[in-house]
């Protein structure tokens, strides 16, 4: 017997898994315990354009049946544009996931420590968490496997499970509904605002996101006659990960009474909690937490290898030695540096400068594509899409600017 929700449910809940990462809960935390319920406007925002966005490459990916990458290397004719190209791809997707897939682990681990002692040791005069390795062999587990279907389903519980806390925390708080209809619907900000705003948007819109849908979509979809099954699905995912977002704020700006602006993570605004939720904000949080770092620890690595297939032309296989090489570095290299508590400063640097400069390119370039009446037929853009699409390149120059200036200290 088919399940009827099933339907709803696919590659862009995948999407969803990787923005809610550690990084992601991080900084709607501080968003909510900064400026209260005021920026829920900008996550509202970045809901309607990944939603723009993903739904594009999903097209792409229904209509041609090829990723992202793919179409970013037949597309460039010119020999040195294709080498800029899939240098720039390279660079911002795989090292850049390399870079934060430390901190992905390293927020399972912290989830996982609110329910069971760590693991630790000390060698040769380094202490090393072997929780890291236990969350990093989960993660080989589920990518190892070569099922797209198992990857899909434990997604889904994750992102199920998360929805679960976080929207449940937000409505057990009582928060002030008024406030969040405005911080919703009135896009204000201050000018010390602006860099949480761009912040708040750059974790839903993830340029590695692109990449996996475009791919991932292929597994499902054979025909262009099921674009409004990807369509409706694709809203799905996203408004459901866009929703975690928001009710992490929410929970944050109602639990805060504004003196702890060094809050770094849900395991800190825990503490928050106890007074609404009792022994249960622990749990909660490290349930939310958890979550959100095994979804990321295997989103992270699985794009990575989409990225580098297409960019490459490698054949469509996740059980191929060239897949599972280069998924298994980011991985390996996450384990390492959650396991030595080491942070890659100068990668995540680099991850930093070579996404500033590569969202908007390759936003533009998938513009561009989408537009391409020999690629796409009838199915290109609209003068609506295009529209909307132009708004959304916008904001990722604004999002590409924060990128560089976390690292430069423009503003």
């Amino acid at each position: 017997m088919n399940n009827p929700l099933k339907k709803y449910f696919g590659p862009s809940t995948l999407v969803a898994a990787a923005f809610i990462g550690p990084g992601t809960v991080t900084v709607c935390t501080l968003a909510g315990v900064r400026s209260g319920y005021v920026l829920l406007w900008a996550l509202l925002f970045s809901i309607i354009a990944t939603i723009v966005l993903q739904e594009m490459t999903g097209r792409l990916g229904i209509i041609t049946q090829k990723g992202f990458g793919e179409a970013i290397r037949e597309q460039l004719g010119n020999p040195f544009l294709k080498i800029a190209g899939m240098l720039m791809v390279l660079s911002a997707i795989v090292i850049g996931n390399i870079a934060y897939e430390g901190g992905n682990i390293s927020g399972a681990v912290l989830g996982w420590e609110e329910f069971f002692v760590g693991l630790d040791i000390t060698l040769l005069g380094f202490d090393i968490r072997l929780t890291s390795m236990l969350i990093g062999l989960i993660a080989f587990w589920l990518l190892f496997s070569g099922s797209f279907k198992r990857i899909v389903n434990v997604m889904t519980v994750l992102v199920g499970l998360m929805s679960i806390v976080f929207v449940t925390t937000a409505v057990v708080i009582q928060p002030d509904l008024s406030a969040i209809l405005k911080g919703l619907f009135v896009p204000v900000a201050s000018p010390d605002e602006f860099l949480t705003v761009i912040a708040l948007i750059g974790t839903t819109v993830v340029p590695y996101n692109l990449f996996l849908h475009a791919s991932t979509v292929q597994e499902r979809y054979k025909s262009y006659s099921q674009l409004s099954d990807m369509r409706i699905e694709n809203a799905v995912g996203i408004i459901l990960g866009g929703t975690i977002s928001i009710c992490i704020v929410i929970t944050s700006a109602a639990a805060s009474d504004g003196t702890l602006t060094d809050i770094k993570s849900a395991s800190d605004m825990a503490q928050q909690l106890e007074p609404l939720l009792g022994s249960w904000a622990k749990v909660f949080m490290g349930i939310g937490l958890f979550a959100a770092g095994i979804t990321s620890a295997v989103t992270a690595p699985l794009a990575a290898a989409y990225a580098t297939k297409g960019i490459l032309g490698w054949k469509n296989d996740l059980k191929s030695v060239k897949f599972r090489a280069v998924w298994m570095v980011v991985l390996f290299a996450g384990v390492i540096f959650s396991a030595v508590s080491f942070n890659p400063v100068q990668l995540i640097e680099f991850a930093q400068i070579a996404n500033g400069i590569t969202l908007p390119v390759i936003a533009i370039f998938l513009l561009y594509i989408m537009n391409k009446p020999m690629l796409l037929g009838s199915n290109r853009n609209s003068t609506q899409q295009n529209i909307m699409a132009i708004i959304v390149i916008l904001v990722t120059i604004l999002v590409g600017f924060r990128s560089l200036n976390s690292v430069f200290n423009f503003l």
